[in-house]
């Protein structure tokens, strides 16, 4: 290598930690137009990009497009922090694509429900997020994955994928509100017929079950939201499992009305199983995977792991230390 080539290259700066305080020049933020009511505003992801600073970048994504390329577009363009603007489903594909990568991710929540931003504290006041995220600090979390995907909150068999495909009909209908979601919990739950037959292997221990929901938290915020056992499982780092309980209409309406008012129980509503390796076989060559309020058919058995790459996740300065959602 020539003089002045060896020069150059002792002068160039190495990349700043990931656990850095984040007040950086380059910002990219990717955002989902498809998600809820504030994605849709434009002032409010211009207001937001104001707080950010002169060197955020706006990033337009939409799940029919290839989240890694544009990701790897922010990052040739220089960016030293990806913020997904959006919900919880965009949230989880930008850490899909930063999974394992020295780069830290903000979540900037724009989306119906945002449990992944509301666990990590930040406002659902644009602003206000994107002051938190510019003032915030990185720290590695780990991920949960189902047969390769990653998700933040949860992924479920049952019932639940069946209401996201009730709620997408409804809202191209009546459009992304929370009251149009709950609606879609009804409808589903009247066509409910039997609950599925399931083998639940959990870190090399195997049960069977009826159920018509089986439930893999990553989320304590989810959790306690819905006043639900778990969190400390989660805070071990392992995956809570919750196996839903009732095999009728009645049933399901009974259980549903317990969580609304935060009293279903261990036990009563529902077992807790914790695994931190788990694999649930549904008896079928393909069932439907929700996963962070987004859903597909996949080949059955499902194996779930916790990443072993970390994420470097953005969190509020005066936000507890630990597991963030």
């Amino acid at each position: 290598m020539s003089q002045p080539a060896m020069q150059s290259a002792a002068a160039s700066p190495e990349p700043p930690s990931p656990r850095a305080a984040l007040r950086r020049e380059s910002v990219a933020l990717i955002a989902n137009p498809e998600s809820g009511g504030n994605a849709k505003d434009e002032a409010s992801i211009v207001r937001a990009m104001e707080a950010l600073g002169e060197g955020a970048t706006l990033y337009r994504w939409s799940p029919e497009a290839d989240i890694v390329a544009t990701v790897h577009k922010a990052l040739d363009d220089g960016a030293e922090m990806i913020v997904a603007a959006g919900g919880d489903g965009t949230a989880m594909a930008v850490a899909g694509a930063l999974l394992g990568r020295d780069v830290p991710m903000a979540v900037l929540p724009l989306g119906t429900f945002n449990f992944f931003a509301r666990g990590l504290r930040l406002s659902e006041d644009p602003v206000e997020a994107a002051r938190a995220i510019r003032e915030g600090e990185a720290h590695p979390i780990r991920v949960g994955r189902v047969n390769g995907q990653v998700f933040l909150n949860n992924a479920s068999l049952g019932i639940y994928p069946e209401i996201l495909e009730a709620r997408e009909d409804i809202y191209a209908r009546w459009g992304r509100r929370r009251i149009v979601a709950h609606w879609s919990v009804v409808k589903t739950f009247l066509r409910f017929q039997r609950p599925m037959r399931l083998r639940l292997t959990a870190d090399g221990k195997t049960s069977q079950h009826r159920t018509p929901l089986i439930f893999v938290a990553r989320s304590a915020y989810q959790l306690d939201f819905f006043g639900l056992d778990g969190a400390k499982v989660i805070g071990e780092d392992a995956f809570a499992v919750l196996v839903a309980k009732g095999r009728t209409r009645s049933d399901l309406f009974r259980l549903a009305w317990r969580l609304v008012r935060r009293r279903a129980r261990e036990g009563r509503d529902y077992d807790l199983v914790r695994a931190h390796d788990l694999e649930l076989d549904t008896g079928r060559t393909r069932a439907l995977l929700a996963f962070d309020g987004e859903k597909r058919r996949e080949a059955s058995p499902f194996h779930f792991a916790m990443s072993d790459a970390p994420l470097w996740i953005v969190k509020p300065a005066d936000a507890a230390q630990g597991t963030p959602a």
